[in-house]
């Protein structure tokens, strides 16, 4: 990933890795491919901008609601927001 926004990686190990996700506004965390399954935990409320093959959509955020998806993913996230957002991110190995 070439993206702009700031990735810090508190957990990894061979179960899971725990990274959470911060974004100015506008930044991304560049093109990727989800190699395992995970759940996002958002940090706040807010929107992201979802980049994919097929086009752009967005996602309105709730603080605290988790989600999830599923291995095999690929997309470029971007902050859709005026100020920072943040999340945690929880991928299973």
């Amino acid at each position: 990933m070439t993206g702009s926004a700031k990735a810090t990686t508190f957990i990894d190990n061979e179960r899971v890795v725990v990274t959470e996700w911060r974004f100015a506004p506008g930044a991304n965390t560049g093109w990727h491919r989800h190699g395992h399954d995970y759940v996002v935990v958002p940090l706040m409320d807010g929107r992201l901008k979802l980049v994919t093959k097929d086009g752009e959509s967005f996602a309105d955020m709730k603080q605290g609601v988790p989600y999830f998806r599923g291995e095999g993913v690929e997309h470029d996230v971007v902050n859709a927001n005026e100020g920072e957002y943040a999340f945690i991110e929880i991928e299973l190995k």
